[in-house]
């Protein structure tokens, strides 16, 4: 990443705090449980997408459900940190992936979100250097493969893979 154009990168120590971060939670948790939104727009056909600062690649909003959080409480509070999106309504559980490249214990639920409310535009941070709406048939480059194969699962009917 261009850390002229954004204006964040992550330094060595930020990385090497990351990659600590993780190691504890392997240590401390034999499986972890994530959430991402597919959050679209039907108006515009289009998705929200983000891009994080410390991994490359245009990716679904969401995150890890801490303890004593519901997937969907863990979802919404993604969503907020992430893009400001409000859930105005539940959103719709459409599958559960292993994420085998994250590490041998890490499983996703994906949830589509179709109803809700973007509080403000979403000024970078730590954590997210971007995150904007795309039209699905101008979806950027560097879109992840994972989040191309779910969203063509969702829209184009492709079988739902068991790997994330």
């Amino acid at each position: 990443m261009d850390a002229g154009v954004t204006g964040y990168s992550m330094s060595g120590l930020a990385r090497l705090r990351h990659r600590l971060f993780h190691l504890y939670f392997m240590v401390r948790r034999p499986i972890t449980f994530g959430v991402r939104g597919l959050v679209h727009d039907r108006t515009r056909s289009s998705v929200l997408l983000v891009r994080h600062t410390y991994v490359p690649g245009w990716q679904l909003p969401g995150g890890g459900v801490e303890a004593g959080e519901t997937a969907t409480e863990a979802l919404g509070r993604e969503l907020q940190e992430e893009g400001n999106i409000l859930l105005t309504a539940e959103p719709v559980l459409k599958s559960l992936h292993f994420n085998r490249r994250a590490s041998r214990r890490d499983h996703v639920a994906l949830y589509l979100v179709e109803t809700f409310v973007e509080t403000a535009p979403k000024i970078p941070d730590r954590e997210i250097a971007e995150a904007a709406f795309f039209q699905l048939d101008r979806l950027p480059d560097q879109t992840s493969p994972a989040t191309l194969r779910r969203l063509a699962e969702i829209f184009q009917g492709a079988p739902a893979s068991p790997d994330w």
